[in-house]
C-alpha cells in the first residue's frame, strides 16, 4: 500500500480543508481525528481519492511514510501538548511534527526544544486566511529549522495562497517560534484594520446620516485606490446583507459586541513587554473590550451624543478625507506591527526579510491589501 506523504491531525474546518487542499494538489494525505465524525466528514468531501482515513492515532502514524511529516490542527494550549505526547510513543527519529494552530510563540520555543531532546523535529507555522483560505489557498508562516522547513516546502508552497505575480504566499520565517510570533503580529494588524474600518462607518453612519447603500457605495469607492482590500471589500458586502429571516438589513440587527482570540491580545502584551509603540494595535483590541460593556455603553449613549452634521460642509470632502485618514491609520498599524517585529528579532535572536513577510501577506491571509504590493516595493529598495 502506498504510504501518505503527510498526514493531518484534527478534522475540524481548517484542519479538514487544509488536508482536502493537500488532496487536490495530489498528495496522499492521512488524516486523524479522536470524533470519527470528522474523519468521516472530511473523506466525504475528498473528490480525489487522496486522502486516507486512519480511525486510531497508531494506524495514523503507520501511514504516513519515513521520515514522518505530521500537520496539527488543533486548539492552541493544552490539546496541543497531548497530542504530541500521544505521538512522542509512536514516531521514529526524525519525524517532523508542525503545529499550524494559533500557539503562543513561548510555547513554540518549548515544544521545539523538548522534542529536539527526543530526535524529533518541530515546526510552528501561522496560518491566515480563515477555512475559505485553508481551502483555497493560505497565507503560511513556517518557523522553525531552514532544513526542516525544506522538507515540507514543496507541499506548503504549493498549498499557499498565489501573489498576482505567481509568488507563493509562504516563506520561511527563522527560528523556533518566529512563525507563531509573525501570526500574532497579523492578528494584532488585523484588529486594528477592523477597528480602523468600524470608526470609518461610525462616522459615516451617526455623523453623516448616511445609508446603508450610501456607506456601501463609499467603501466601494475606497476599494478603487490603496485602500483596496479583503476588509474593505467585504465591509461593503456586510453592509447590504439582508435579513433572511425579518425586514431591513442584518447589519442594522447584530449586536455590536466583539469577542478576541488570544493572539491579538498577546501581540499588544509584547508591545509593552518589548517597550514598543502600538497604540493603533492596541486601540484595537481596547475597543473589542469596551464593545462587550453594554450596559455601561447604553448609559453612555444617553449622556455623550455625536454633533449635528452641518450640511455647509460638503459630504463628499468629508468623505475624502476620511478616506486619507483611513489610509494613514493603515499605514501606521503596518507601521507598528513591523516595528514590534523588529525589536523581536533584536530581543529573541530571529533573522527576518521584511519583504518576505510583507509578501506573505499580499493573497490569502485576512489583512491582504493593495497596500501592501506598494509595501513590499518599498522593502526593495530599502536594507534593514
Amino acid at each position: 500500500m502506498i504510504k501518505s506523504k503527510i498526514g493531518v491531525i484534527g478534522m475540524g474546518v481548517m484542519g479538514r480543508n487544509l488536508a482536502l487542499n493537500m488532496a487536490d494538489h495530489n498528495y496522499q494525505v492521512s488524516v486523524y481525528d479522536i470524533a470519527s465524525n470528522y474523519i468521516d466528514e472530511a473523506i466525504s468531501q475528498d473528490m480525489t481519492g487522496n486522502l486516507k482515513a486512519a480511525y486510531f492515532i497508531d494506524e495514523f502514524v503507520n501511514s504516513i511514510e519515513k521520515p514522518r511529516n505530521i500537520l496539527l490542527m488543533v486548539k492552541a494550549g493544552e490539546p496541543v501538548d497531548k497530542i504530541i505526547e500521544m505521538l512522542i510513543p509512536l514516531l521514529s527519529k526524525d519525524d517532523l511534527i508542525i503545529d499550524g494552530g494559533n500557539s503562543y510563540f513561548k510555547d513554540t520555543i518549548a515544544r521545539a526544544r523538548y522534542l529536539k531532546k527526543k530526535g524529533i523535529h518541530f515546526i510552528g507555522m501561522g496560518v491566515s486566511g480563515g477555512e475559505v483560505g485553508a481551502r483555497l489557498g493560505p497565507a503560511l508562516m513556517p518557523g522553525g529549522s531552514k532544513s526542516d522547513y525544506e522538507r515540507v516546502k514543496e507541499i506548503l508552497e504549493n498549498i499557499s495562497a498565489k501573489a498576482k505575480d505567481g509568488e507563493p504566499c509562504c516563506k520561511y520565517i527563522s527560528k523556533d517560534g518566529a512563525g507563531h510570533y509573525v501570526k500574532m503580529v497579523h492578528n494584532g494588524i488585523e484588529y486594528a484594520y477592523m477597528e480602523i474600518i468600524a470608526e470609518g462607518y461610525s462616522i459615516m453612519k451617526n455623523v453623516l446620516n448616511m445609508s446603508n447603500e450610501e456607506m456601501a457605495k463609499a467603501f466601494e469607492g475606497y476599494s478603487k485606490g490603496l485602500l483596496n482590500s479583503y476588509l474593505i471589500e467585504i465591509t461593503t458586502h456586510v453592509l447590504l446583507e439582508k435579513d433572511d429571516i425579518g425586514e431591513g438589513y442584518l447589519i442594522d440587527k447584530i449586536l455590536d459586541s466583539a469577542q478576541q482570540k488570544g493572539t491579538g491580545r498577546w501581540a499588544n502584551i509584547e508591545a509593552v513587554d518589548l517597550g514598543v509603540n502600538a497604540s493603533i494595535l492596541q486601540a484595537g483590541i481596547n475597543s473589542r473590550v469596551n464593545s462587550s460593556l453594554l450596559i455601561e455603553r447604553k448609559k453612555a449613549s444617553n449622556i455623550l451624543h455625536y454633533d449635528a452634521y452641518d450640511e455647509k460642509y460638503s459630504k463628499e470632502k468629508i468623505l475624502k478625507s476620511l478616506e486619507d485618514a483611513l489610509l494613514a491609520s493603515k499605514i501606521m498599524a503596518y507601521a507598528q506591527g513591523f516595528t514590534l517585529l523588529r525589536k523581536a528579532a533584536e530581543v529573541y535572536g530571529w533573522s527576518f526579510n521584511y519583504r518576505e513577510i510583507t509578501s506573505i501577506f499580499r493573497e490569502g491571509c485576512i489583512i491582504r491589501s493593495q497596500l501592501l504590493y506598494a509595501i513590499m516595493d518599498e522593502y526593495e529598495k530599502i536594507t534593514i
